[in-house]
């Protein structure tokens, strides 16, 4: 289709190449959105922006991964200050030692080949 808009996952993961964490907001609706989609939830209203996150977060739960091959490794969901809760993990950290009301911050991970970029956090120092 041509003069199409770019789709909502497009648009993150180029905020994401650029080292953003982007996300939507609905005016009308006075609301945070995420995962990026093309309208509101709840709403239906189609008057989402983008917005860049300052990268601040606090973890709200975490989990272990112990796979049969290959290093543990964390999941957790992260409370972003803007709004927002996302699936992510915590790098540069022992998986066991990240805790639920820990302060991260944002940073993309790019893997190699050509998978897209991808959000993780790491520890904020000091919190």
């Amino acid at each position: 289709m041509p003069n199409a808009a770019e789709s909502p996952l497009a648009t993150y993961i180029a905020h994401l190449k650029r080292g953003e964490l982007g996300y939507q907001f609905s005016p009308s609706a006075r609301q945070v959105v995420f995962y990026p989609r093309v309208i509101a939830p709840r709403t239906g209203a189609a008057d989402l922006e983008w917005r860049v996150s300052a990268g601040l977060a606090t973890v709200h739960a975490t989990t272990v991964v112990h796979p049969q091959q290959g290093p543990k490794y964390n999941v957790c969901l992260v409370d972003v200050d803007e709004g927002f809760r996302m699936m992510s993990r915590v790098e540069d950290i022992e998986p066991t030692s990240v805790k639920i009301g820990m302060r991260v911050k944002f940073r993309v991970h790019t893997p190699e080949g050509d998978e897209d970029p991808y959000p993780v956090f790491t520890p904020v120092e000091g919190a």
